[in-house]
Parts: structure tokens; C-alpha cells; sequence
């Protein structure tokens, strides 16, 4: 049966076609009839389907006749944003091989590139695609071109396709079957399945979606998850029709899923091995399938595993502080769908409480937010971003980096380098092909998060596009910048910055601050401090009221009392009255 088995995912760069393509291929296979599949069938989540991208990987089983054999294809559509990367990863190791799609009318992407360099990593089969040749600025010879230059295909081996219309679409399945090695592994071994998703179901618990390697696993069988150490009895198994269809087992070489029966998705990590070795052990089989040592032996994990990292960190607070229950319980709800989403309770002495919230990127950040205001009916307010540190014993900090990799046309290369140079970013290659190249950098994490992707866009006139990778941390030159109103600590506006451009972050922040900050019947004095000194000063005047404009005329000493009697009572409202930061102030300022 595994002879009859293809496993393979579709990768592109954002909006290349990925997911229109998936909606043909289950039109072909009439896994879906025509009348009820809709743009974008795999993507089920509306924000989703808002974006246009796909947030969130999806497998799908179809059923495929090619020269009178029956093949069973195993689809999974991947994300195509940076954030979900290792998502992208774990699904390449399921697979033997990829579609590679590219846009006709963008070319390679920063994204291809890397999608690539992932595939090939893992030696899988590459079908090279191009998309959307229907559309009137189609470039397709010259993309072609591109892609022969920069990832050494052959012309002829290039297909063709408008995904869209379903031109030549049929001809890619083919070559999936033609091309595309079946599965290996061995039936005769205890089970070894690959979790790359999970989610969760309020009633049936968390649901593996697993690439079964070796052996197989029956409906209600006990199972362990290695990695977190967890026994269970996994209550049903299947696969995906998209929907889920139980069935009565799952074989070596195949995509399905498992209902754990676990109840927090923290113990059903992507990337964790299932196995059902101790219920029984491992039992090597001579190739007649009679057992040569029948002493049972430890299943090894799978290789690769490693739990995804929270890259970016938000304070989130509720805008109502009423909300601050509601809120928390949003967040848990989250938390058991989503493993990559971390959370703790932290206090803002401005903001009242609200919690540390750990996400994958920015985009990340981005869907959360917009699931807690559809999903929990709660506004929430998101801090300045912030990357972990580490601190050394030595009171030296490190911060995290990444490699960005930057695919732009040669014209803007010049604006490219003078702005990454200014973010701290070292230059590590350079490869031009034709009218475009490709840029390695290695900067800090940092340096990303603040704004860097949108400055790259307005370089290159928005045609530059990035992909990058954390690869460990590296010592920085940092200081801790508190901003000071009347001697009051702005504690969400105090972050790290680098020693040689604190000065300039602090004339940034107060200059902001002035601007934004209601004028009140007291002075206001907004400072940037660092070790306690000094090293930006920004003032906003009191309203001042005429209090000498009934005298008319009399003694100069009447309107000195007056005055002074004034600006002692300014004094007091500086030294007694509490400073008042409106929400709508911080917002505008964290919007900037």
C-alpha cells in the first residue's frame, strides 16, 4: 500500500497561489465538488480568509487515479509567512517531496529562496511551478529563467499553470505521482508518528496531526508521547477528507490524525514523537516476519525536535480595566490552541494589571490580538514590542539574532545596504542574478521588530521582500532607558537600548511625549534617565490664569502677592498631583 502513497506539500512565497492551487487539486480529485468549494477551502479561519494568507498549515487526503492505479495523495498547504516557519519545517518532514510555486508577475521571493534551501536540506523532490500566467504582466519565460539561474532547474521541467482559471493544473498531479518518491519506513517496527499540529477540541482534547514513520496505530490503542514523557490512550484515529473521517487504523507512510485524549496542548508539541512501544515493545522481525529477539527495546525519538520559541514579547492590557478577568481567560482559551503562545501576569503601574505575552512575530501578535477583540469580546492594548535578553552573571547582556535574507531588485541595493548598515546588520553574501540579488545579513532581532520590514519596503519601493532565521545570542552594548514624568516611572515606555543611541532614543521619546500629553493646571516635566542621570528634558507649561487682571492699578507689591501666592500653589499640584497619562496619549505614542 505504501507504494500507492504520495506525500507532499505545496511552498510559496505570501500570495503566490498556494492556497487556490490546493482548491483545484481537490476539484481534480473531487475530494470537494465544484459546487461546494469556495476560494480558499482549506483555510477555515475567517482571519485567514480576511488576509488572503494562509496563517495556519492544513492537510488534506485525496483520492487519485493515474494509468488505472489508484494513488492516495497527502497534501498539506503551509503557511507562507516567516513566522510560522518551524511549522513549515516539520511539514517538510513529513513529506518526499514539494511543489514549489512562484508568481508569474513577482518572481522569486525572499521566501522561495528559503523554502528551497529548507527542502533541498531535507533531500525531498522539487516540482518547480510557475503561477499565474493568465494575468496581463505575466513574465513567465523570464521567471523561468530566474529560477534555472538561481536554483539550477532545468527549462523543460518547469510547469506552467494558472491556478486561478485550472490550466495545466491536472498536469501537476501527475507529476506528483511520476515524480514524487512513495514512502519508506518499516510496518514491522513499534509505532513512530511525527506531530506536526496539533490542536484542541473543547470536548475530545488535543488532536495530533501525525506522519506515521514506522509501524501503525489502531482506534482506542495506549500511546505515549516521548518528548513530554505523556501516556494516554489515544481514542480515535483517521485522516483528513479535509474534514476528520475516523478510520479503523493508521499505516506506515501515511498522514492522519490521532484524538490523544490529552487536555493541555503543551504536552502535544510539533516536532514530538508518538509511540506505543511500551504497549508493546519494539520486535525485530527477520524479512520472513519471524522474531529474531523478542527483548523489547527503547524507541528512538524522531530527529529534529525542538519546541518553538516565543521571538517577540508585548505587554497586553486590557483597555477596560473591568476586562482584566475576561482577558485572561482569552488568553487561556488561546494557549490550549496555539502551543507557540506564551503568557504571564505583569503590572503596569499606568495600565493596572494585564499579562507578558510571548509570540512567534509580529504577524503573530497581530492574529491574537484580532481573535481576542472577535473571539473574547475584549479590546486589548499592546505595549512597545520587546525581544528576550539574557542577562550574564556579570551584569552583561545578550540579545538575539537572526539571519535576513533580503531577495530585492539590483536597483535598490544601494538604499538596501545604507539602511541596514544604520540598523547594525553585517553583510555575510551577495549573489546577483540577472536584474535581481539576493542579501544575507546578520543583525539583531531587535532591530527587525522595530519597523525594519516596512523601512525595507519604502527602499525598494515595495518590491524588496525578507525571510530570516534566529540563529543564538550575541553580546550588545545595552543600557536600560526610563522615561520619567514629575519623578513618576513610565514603566511601559522604559525598554534596552544601545548604549551609542541612547541620547537620541531619549530626545525621541520626550520630544513624542510633549506632543501627545495634555497641557494640566501643572508643569510637566517628561525626562530620558539612564543609571539615574539625566540626558533628555522636555517641559509642558501649566495653564496659566490671569490672576492679577482685576487690579487695576494700586501698589506693585498687591499683584507680587498674588503671583507668588500662584506659583507656590503650582508647586503644590507638581509635588501632590498625580500625573495623568490618557490612554489615548499612550496609544498614539505606541502607534508611532
Amino acid at each position: 500500500m505504501e507504494q500507492n502513497i504520495r506525500n507532499f506539500a505545496i511552498v510559496a512565497h505570501i500570495d503566490h497561489g498556494k492556497s487556490t492551487l490546493a482548491d483545484r487539486f481537490l476539484e481534480i480529485t473531487k475530494t470537494v465538488s465544484k459546487e461546494k468549494i469556495i476560494n480558499q477551502f482549506l483555510d477555515q479561519n475567517p482571519i485567514s480568509r480576511e488576509r488572503g494568507i494562509t496563517i495556519k498549515l492544513a492537510p488534506v487526503r485525496m483520492n487519485y487515479e493515474y494509468n488505472g492505479v489508484n494513488y492516495i495523495l497527502n497534501l498539506i498547504d503551509t503557511p507562507g509567512h516567516v513566522d510560522f516557519s518551524y511549522e513549515v519545517s516539520r511539514t517538510l518532514a513529513c513529506c518526499e517531496g514539494v511543489i514549489l510555486l512562484v508568481d508569474a508577475t513577482q518572481g522569486i521571493q525572499a521566501q522561495t529562496v528559503a523554502h528551497f534551501n529548507a527542502a533541498k536540506k531535507q533531500n525531498l523532490v522539487i516540482i518547480p511551478v510557475i503561477n499565474k500566467i493568465d494575468m496581463p504582466n505575466a513574465q513567465s519565460k523570464i521567471v523561468a529563467k530566474a529560477m534555472c539561474n538561481i536554483f539550477g532547474f532545468n527549462e523543460e521541467e518547469i510547469l506552467y499553470i494558472s491556478a486561478k482559471t485550472g490550466e495545466n493544473t491536472g498536469i501537476v498531479l501527475k507529476k506528483v505521482v511520476e515524480k514524487i518518491p512513495a514512502p519508506t519506513g518499516n510496518k514491522n517496527l513499534s509505532l513512530r508518528a511525527l506531530v506536526f499540529d496539533a490542536v484542541y477540541d473543547e470536548h475530545r482534547g488535543v488532536i495530533a496531526f501525525v506522519r506515521i514513520v514506522d509501524g501503525n496505530i489502531k482506534h482506542r490503542e495506549k500511546i505515549k508521547l516521548i518528548q513530554e514523557e505523556t501516556l494516554t490512550q489515544g481514542t480515535e484515529v483517521g485522516y483528513f477528507s479535509p474534514f476528520l473521517s475516523p478510520s479503523a487504523e493508521l499505516k506506515t507512510g501515511e498522514i492522519g490524525y490521532i484524538i490523544t485524549g490529552v487536555k493541555d496542548i503543551h504536552e502535544c508539541r510539533v516536532g514530538d514523537t508518538i509511540t506505543n512501544s511500551e504497549f508493546p515493545s519494539l520486535a525485530k522481525r527477520s524479512g520472513a516476519g519471524k522474531i529474531q529477539n523478542s527483548k523489547f527495546e527503547k524507541v528512538e525519538p524522531l530527529p529534529g525536535y525542538e519546541p518553538p520559541k516565543p521571538m517577540v514579547f508585548f505587554g497586553v492590557y486590557p483597555k477596560n480595566p473591568d476586562d482584566f478577568v475576561r482577558l485572561k481567560e482569552g488568553l487561556s482559551r488561546l494557549t490550549l490552541k496555539d502551543a507557540s503562545l506564551t503568557f504571564s501576569e505583569d503590572y503596569s503601574s499606568f495600565l493596572g494589571s494585564g499579562f507578558r505575552v510571548g509570540f512567534l512575530g509580529l504577524l503573530h501578535a497581530e492574529i491574537i490580538k484580532e481573535r481576542l477583540k472577535r473571539e473574547e469580546k475584549v479590546e486589548p492594548l499592546l505595549t512597545i514590542p520587546q525581544v528576550l535578553y539574557k542577562k550574564n552573571p556579570d551584569g552583561s547582556m545578550l540579545e538575539p539574532y537572526i539571519s535576513l535574507l533580503i531577495y530585492s531588485p539590483v536597483d535598490f541595493i544601494g538604499n538596501i545596504m545604507s539602511l541596514c548598515q544604520r540598523r547594525k546588520g553585517k553583510l555575510i553574501n551577495t549573489l546577483y542574478h540577472d536584474t535581481y540579488a539576493v542579501l544575507e545579513y546578520e543583525l539583531p532581532y531587535s532591530m527587525f521588530i522595530r519597523g525594519l520590514s516596512s523601512e525595507l519596503k519604502s527602499a525598494s519601493s515595495g518590491f524588496a521582500s525578507v525571510d530570516y532565521e534566529f540563529i543564538g545570542f550575541r553580546s550588545a552594548n545595552l543600557i536600560n532607558l526610563e522615561i520619567i514624568i514629575n519623578d513618576h516611572p513610565i514603566d511601559v515606555l522604559s525598554e534596552y537600548v544601545y548604549k551609542d543611541e541612547v541620547i537620541y532614543k531619549a530626545r525621541e521619546k520626550t520630544e513624542k511625549l510633549k506632543e501627545l500629553l495634555p497641557r494640566q493646571q501643572f508643569r510637566q516635566i517628561i525626562q530620558g534617565v539612564i543609571d539615574g542621570k539625566i540626558i533628555a528634558r522636555e517641559e509642558i507649561p501649566p495653564f496659566r490664569k490671569d490672576v492679577v487682571a482685576k487690579l487695576s492699578g494700586g501698589d506693585r507689591t498687591r499683584k507680587d502677592k498674588l503671583l507668588k501666592k500662584q506659583k507656590k500653589g503650582k508647586r503644590r499640584l507638581e509635588n501632590y498631583s498625580k500625573v495623568n497619562l490618557p490612554q489615548e496619549a499612550l496609544l498614539s505614542f505606541l502607534e508611532k
